[in-house]
Formats: C-alpha cells, structure tokens, sequence
C-alpha cells in the first residue's frame, strides 16, 4: 500500500465532537477532504447542521449533524446507536469537545471546577469509552483526543488551573485506553495544540486582548490556524498510523520548548 493510500479516509465512517465550529469543524473538513464520510456531533445541534450541509455541499461527503451533551452518558450512548444507524461502523473518533474557564483559584466555584473537568476530561472518556465499545467488537479503531499544550506548561498570564488540569488527564487517559487496547486493534492517541487562531478566540473580550501577549512569547510569533492541526489528525485517523498509539502530539510551534 503506497503512502497516498494509507493517507486517503476513503469509505471510513468518523464521529467529531466539539465539530460545530473551532478546531472540531476543521478537521471534520479535512476527514471530507480526505474521503470519510463525517458526524458533526455537537451540543448546539442547529450550528451542527449549517456545519454538516456546508461540508456534504463543499465536498460530497455523507456528513451529518447530531447533538448531544459529551458529559451525559445516555446522550453519548444514543449517539453511538444513531451513528451507527446510519452509518454501518466506526473507523474513527475525534473526541473533541471542550471548554476553557478563566478564574483565579481561590475564586473558582465547585461548579465551575466540575464543569471544565465534566466537558473537557468525563466527557472524553465517555466518548472514548461508547467508541472504543463499537471498535473493540470490530476489531479495528483510532480514537483521537484533543489535550493542548496547557497539559505540559502553565498558561500565563490567564487563570486556568481547571483547565490545565483537565488536558493533563486527556494525556494520561489516553496512554491508559491505548495500553489497555492495544493488543485488540484499537489505536488512543492524543494532540495537544497550543494557542490556535479559532473565530471564538479572535473574537473573545476576554481573549482577544490577551493575544499580543502570547504573541511575544511564542517563538514563531503568531498563533496556529485551525488547518494547521488537519495533517496529524488525517494521520492517525488512517491506516499511516497503524503502529501509532498511546501518543501525544504537540502542535504549538515550539511554544512548550522551553
């Protein structure tokens, strides 16, 4: 099988959550491009539709729209029923889906602390945990978690220890699930990207100031596009990938380097 074949998603089946908007709506375009056929899957089902009729439009691709609470287990549970309804299989998952609370510790409530690590840790577990179900039956798999760079460092000069501490168990969750299936066909990797030009970041009052910031710290001086996060995704979705697992990638253009 030559490279381009390994790389072409031709006739697989893919779910991504978070797949609305952002990063998840990126990638999803790059799993079309690429030939999967896509689930937006996404708690704001009406963006998740505009997202999946703009992708079916632009590419071809089967891709369809379904909402669902990550942090909920009979949501993610009917997901999974739906999706392979509709789809016969699953070759891949991006577990996606995540949210980020600025507040300093001493301030932060119970509330806020459970809510990042519902989303961002419980919900890709549960995600992981319904895929891996389908992929262990089969034979066959690739999950793929989104950490961030805020798994290895400390972001200044915004308070986020909610959501550094989340990211860090994405990584040990993964390297845990891709020990555990290894030997049964399913492939656990994770990515960690660093400060990502997404249109919620762009367009934050509470981030955008803090952009020029991040700016003169980072070593290539910008931030990363969402498309720059496309390739490695593509990668371990397919069948490139197939000695790969229980790795983290870290895409933040050297900002983690020291």
């Amino acid at each position: 099988m030559g490279i381009l074949e390994q790389m072409s998603l031709k006739g697989k089946a893919i779910f991504v959550t978070g797949g609305a908007r952002g990063i998840g709506k990126s990638v999803a375009e790059a799993f079309c491009q690429a030939g999967a056929d896509v689930a937006i899957v996404d708690l704001d089902l009406e963006t998740a539709k505009e997202t999946a009729e703009q992708l079916r439009r632009d590419t071809g691709s089967d891709t369809r729209a379904y909402g669902a609470d990550v942090t909920d287990p009979e949501q993610v549970n009917a997901m999974i029923e739906a999706f392979l309804k509709d789809y016969g299989k699953l070759d891949a998952a991006f577990c996606n889906a995540g949210i980020c609370l600025n507040v300093p510790a001493e301030e932060m409530t119970f509330a806020q602390w459970k809510k990042v690590l519902d989303v961002n840790l419980t919900g890709v577990f549960l995600t992981a945990q319904a895929a891996g179900k389908v992929m262990l039956k089969q034979g066959y798999g690739s999950i793929i978690n989104t950490a961030s760079m805020s798994a290895h460092i400390v972001n200044v000069p915004q308070p986020q220890c909610a959501y550094n501490a989340s990211k860090a168990g994405v990584i040990q969750l993964t390297k845990s699930l891709a020990i555990e299936w290894a030997k049964r066909g399913v492939r656990v990797n994770s990515i960690s990207p660093g400060y990502i030009g997404t249109d919620l970041t762009l367009s934050s009052p509470d981030l955008k100031p803090l952009i020029a910031q991040w700016n003169a710290m980072a070593p290539m001086g910008r931030l990363g596009k969402p498309s720059e996060l496309q390739g490695i995704c593509v990668y371990l979705a397919g069948d490139a990938s197939s000695f790969t697992t229980g790795a983290d990638f870290v895409i933040d253009g050297a900002f983690t380097c020291f």
